[in-house]
């Protein structure tokens, strides 16, 4: 079956397709688009599609074998993150 799939192009998922893939809700994947902390995804029209290789690679970012492997990589909350580079001294009035 892998051979008459070769000349297709890739599948592409739609949010809730590519969240129930990552074990996700559609709201968590929406956030972590949001705020840049999810997989890369693609407009295509007016739709956000994902593919199934950035799904992946995204996720195999959070690969461990223990507690104590620092792993791949990191795989941030879907939440809004701060750079510390970028802020400025914090100025209490």
């Amino acid at each position: 079956m892998a051979d008459s799939l070769a000349g297709l192009p890739p599948r592409f998922l739609r949010t809730p397709e590519a969240a129930r893939f990552l074990g996700l809700s559609d709201r968590t994947l929406e956030k972590h688009r949001t705020y840049g902390t999810g997989p890369g995804y693609r407009k295509l029209g007016g739709r956000v599609v994902y593919s199934i290789e950035d799904l992946q690679t995204w996720a195999d970012r959070g690969a461990k074998n223990s507690t104590s492997d620092p792993g791949r990589g990191i795989v941030l909350p879907a939440k809004r993150q701060v750079d510390s580079r970028a802020a400025g001294p914090v100025r209490h009035r």
